[in-house]
């Protein structure tokens, strides 16, 4: 036992790198729903007041995310929801307007390069969502909801990429946009950072594994 007074031991450095896909190697997910509402000439807010105020429209979400419903099941379903009738394409014209976040891309990249195990942890809005080409060069471990019949927050989600990139939770860094998954992940062992933007999240990120992850200036 430490003598009194003695600092506590420091913690053991995590070995994983795990993050969500929408919101964190991409812009915003709810600037590109503003953005649809727009294009639409629906209230800037409608896709995610929907989804705040109806439980059936978050309800749908799920069972897509978990692959129980199509894109086009999803968006017959939904379309109405928030007022658009013509819902050919819907999930497409939702997320027109997503683009790569390149710096958080290139800090999961310099992350594995050094040796970090590196994982996605998923929601699923359908396949057409990811660039089948580049995941498998940025992580060692890809779970996407759709594919295992399991969504964020449920436990067994964040254990199943723990296990899959090969590292216990508790040695697990997880980065997601959403509170209410980060505190899943933590609820399993994992250290979580609610991201905000690159500027951000990728100092803390250098701060806990030790390793700097851009490029010098």
């Amino acid at each position: 036992m430490p003598a009194s007074g003695d600092n506590p031991p420091a913690r053991e450095r995590p070995r994983a790198l795990l993050v969500d896909f929408g919101g964190v190697l991409t812009t915003n997910v709810f600037a590109a729903f503003r953005e649809f509402c727009e294009r639409e000439g629906l209230n800037p807010e409608t896709v995610k007041r929907t989804f705040r105020e109806r439980p059936e429209a978050l309800a749908l979400l799920r069972r897509l995310e978990v692959g129980e419903l199509d894109e086009d099941e999803f968006a017959r379903a939904f379309g109405p929801l928030i007022g658009v009738h013509d819902t050919a394409g819907l999930v497409d014209r939702l997320f027109a307007g997503l683009r790569p976040d390149e710096a958080m891309i290139a800090a999961v990249r310099s992350a594995r390069s050094q040796g970090v195990r590196t994982g996605l942890i998923s929601n699923s809005w359908g396949r057409g969502r990811y660039d089948r080409e580049l995941l498998p060069q940025l992580f060692d471990a890809i779970v996407i909801s759709g594919e295992v019949g399991l969504h964020k927050p449920q436990p067994e989600i964040y254990e199943l990429a723990a296990e899959r990139a090969g590292v216990p939770c508790s040695a697990c860094v997880f980065v997601d946009d959403l509170r209410e998954n980060c505190a899943g992940a933590e609820a399993v062992g994992m250290t979580a950072i609610l991201h905000r933007g690159a500027d951000t999240t990728v100092p803390e990120l250098e701060r806990l594994f030790g390793v700097p992850l851009t490029s010098p200036r």
